[in-house]
């Protein structure tokens, strides 16, 4: 854990509770006169360094020691334009997303997007605030949704696309949107939209499920 997020994170004085005090004293096994770290969800690049005090076996009781600016991020900014698949699947790589250091991923609903899905950005939001409090990273990841490709395409006339076909994806390429396809990939209606764009593919020859290129492009790019 590099820091816990707390609403008053900067106050002179901190009071932890629940499911938050049980993990610092049952879990990890903090002690009174041990520094923690806290940033506020509102200010995540201010780490405010606290003493607990004592405990009381409900709540823990800390006082501030110091402040200080210390942002973490990725080197370099990648967004992802994700064409839309199960959110239970989404939900279990945010967080590999978060550490990469993913900048923006945007939702699109494609052809063989099922539509029935419905993202739960606020559920996404606490699973990202989870990793980012053992990661270290000082953002979350922004989130978007777009209605077709061929919206996201016009508004991303850079933007490259991960598909068959097309020449092996670099490290090195300077890449700041790539688009990744759902299960069973991009429909012919849609491929005919990839004509002004660069398309770039991975050297393995196995086939990745969407998810697993998501996590591929960022691990490559990032």
């Amino acid at each position: 854990m590099k820091f816990m997020l707390h609403a008053d994170s900067g106050e002179r004085e901190l009071i932890v509770s629940g499911e938050d005090y049980k993990y610092l004293i049952k879990v990890r096994r903090h002690k009174a006169g041990d520094l923690i770290g806290f940033r506020s969800p509102e200010k995540l690049t201010e780490e405010c360094r606290y003493r607990l005090e004592r405990t009381d076996g409900r709540n823990a009781y800390f006082t501030l020691e110091s402040r200080y600016d210390a942002p973490c991020e990725a080197a370099r900014k990648l967004h992802i334009g994700w064409c839309l698949i199960d959110p239970k699947t989404i939900e279990k790589n945010l967080p590999m997303l978060t550490e990469l250091g993913v900048a923006k991923i945007t939702f699109i609903h494609c052809r063989r997007s099922q539509r029935n899905f419905r993202l739960d950005f606020e559920r996404f939001k606490r699973i990202m605030e989870s990793s980012i409090m053992q990661c270290g990273r000082t953002s979350l990841i922004e989130l978007e949704e777009s209605p077709a490709l061929s919206t996201f395409l016009k508004a991303h006339p850079d933007a490259v696309i991960l598909d068959f076909g097309g020449e092996v994806l670099q490290s090195d390429e300077h890449i700041e949107t790539v688009v990744i396809g759902c299960e069973g990939g991009f429909d012919e209606s849609e491929r005919k939209l990839f004509a002004a764009h660069r398309v770039r593919v991975f050297s393995s020859p196995m086939i990745l499920r969407s998810e697993t290129a998501a996590v591929a492009v960022a691990s490559r790019l990032l």
